[in-house]
């Protein structure tokens, strides 16, 4: 243990191994479910939006939240080789969003019924879950191919490419710009977005640790609020779905489409690096070991247990969970590291999922409301890519790399219609910025030999910013 290991382990109040008492570990469960449920619930409440899943949506949402109880309970209690056995707390990943969303406007543009989107989306993860599993087993050996200036290249252009989600719903939402063009853009739901955002970072910059991390659902239920003083919230739809709910494994049954498997799979191969990433920050604030077989067993079991949550999510009709980074930080608010308060996560999260009427509530939140939440969620994503990517030496080779990344990835993002006329197992391949930004990346990476990759400043090649 190295001696900042052992300043971390003399902070904590309850270790990994302890016990705490049911009342201390009610009440970390409780802030860690506090820190977690916006980014468990927005995910469906975005794809359902977007896709216009209307009625199904509560369902959805309070699948997520069963789902991430039985995930966390897996992650944290270590079943063999599967789990990392910290207290790591799974949920929906964003991650997914852009694949999931093209795949949705596939199937629907076809003709298909939200049913028949939530098939496919379904189906596709189910098998895409195969592949991080897979690559649980060599994590440690895909250093070659998967790099940090990879990894923060797809990182940012999934924020990016997730801002115009974001910002449509932050306008008036998918619907209201294609259904009622005149409401879209109108001064309240600008106003309601911005009040959201300035919400979100005021509590932000506070010095109460708690409310620091609470600042997305503060920010949420600020705006909600004056939505509802202004009359834009519609409360008689709440009491149109059920109150109780069981799960119903493949309740929208299995499609499977091998052009709108390839960007799903993708995503799973970039979610086990980050998950990886994840669970090492997780081990050092645990006090726990970074290197060795201890910590690879932890790594290996962590990915595996994120491809079998994710297969398990879309069996029970939701999203692919993966590990969530801001529960790193209560662990260390709250000096918490007891992977026995994950079964107090698990029961709580996966009690909450037997209550469509929960979802019912995220779903009266109104669009601009939410895009104010989202828009500060997918570019906080964005940042985290840029500084992925800021954290090494940008040297010449990884400028170009970058550069032609981001310029295919995003130039598809703006001028979508440029593979219109692509073969259409192409075309779903190439119409994702984040699998072509990503697989570009890949691919510059193994073919420009590391000689060229002297400092950008020490070469006449170089480009110039100016």
């Amino acid at each position: 243990m190295t001696k900042k290991q052992a300043a971390d382990h003399s902070s904590l109040i309850y270790t990994l191994t302890d016990k705490p008492a049911p009342g201390p570990a009610f009440l970390a469960a409780a802030q860690h479910i506090l820190a977690s449920i916006v980014g468990i619930v927005t995910p469906s409440l975005v794809i359902g939006g977007v896709l216009g899943l209307g009625e199904h949506i509560p369902y959805l949402i309070a699948m997520s939240l069963f789902v991430s109880g039985v995930a966390t309970f897996i992650q944290c209690r270590q079943f063999g080789p599967v789990g990392s056995g910290l207290l790591s707390v799974q949920g929906t990943s964003f991650a997914f969003l852009g694949a999931i969303l093209a795949a949705g406007f596939a199937v629907k543009g076809r003709g298909g019924t939200p049913e028949d989107i939530l098939a496919m989306i379904f189906g596709l993860c189910l098998v895409g879950c195969v592949v991080e599993i897979v690559l649980s087993q060599f994590i440690h050996k895909m250093g070659r191919i998967i790099t940090p200036t990879v990894t923060g290249i797809v990182i940012t252009v999934i924020g990016l490419s997730l801002v115009k989600v974001g910002f449509t719903d932050f306008a008036g939402g998918a619907y209201v710009k294609q259904n009622v063009p005149d409401a879209f853009g109108q001064p309240v739901n600008l106003m309601l977005g911005a009040l959201v955002v300035v919400v979100i970072l005021f509590m932000t910059f506070q010095k109460n640790p708690m409310i620091r991390i609470s600042a997305i659902m503060i920010g949420l239920i600020v705006g909600f609020i004056v939505a509802a003083m202004l009359g834009k919230v519609n409360f008689a739809s709440l009491g149109s779905g059920p109150i109780f709910a069981l799960p119903i494994p493949f309740k929208y049954g299995f499609s499977f489409d091998l052009g709108l498997f390839l960007p799903v799979a993708f995503i799973y191969l970039i979610t086990a690096i980050e998950t990886t990433g994840d669970l090492t920050a997780n081990s050092v604030i645990s006090g726990e070991p970074v290197s060795g077989e201890t910590y690879l067993k932890r790594i290996k079991g962590g990915v595996m247990a994120d491809g079998i949550n994710s297969g398990i999510a879309a069996i029970f009709n939701t999203f692919p969970n993966t590990t969530f980074s801001q529960n790193n930080g209560v662990i260390q608010m709250t000096g918490v590291a007891s992977r026995h308060v994950g079964i107090y996560i698990a029961g709580i999260l996966l009690v909450l999922g037997f209550f469509p009427i929960i979802g019912g509530f995220f779903r009266l939140i109104p669009n601009p409301v939410l895009g104010g939440a989202t828009l500060v969620l997918f570019g906080s994503i964005a940042v985290a890519g840029i500084r992925i990517l800021a954290s090494q030496e940008i040297d010449r080779r990884k400028i170009y790399i970058m550069a032609v990344s981001f310029g295919l990835g995003l130039g598809v993002t703006l001028v979508p219609e440029a593979v219109g006329k692509l073969p259409d197992i192409l075309k779903n391949v190439f119409a994702t910025p984040i699998t072509l930004s990503g697989l570009t990346a890949i691919i510059l990476s193994l073919v420009i030999p590391e000689k060229f990759g002297e400092p950008a400043g020490e070469s006449s090649e170089a480009v110039d910013p100016a």
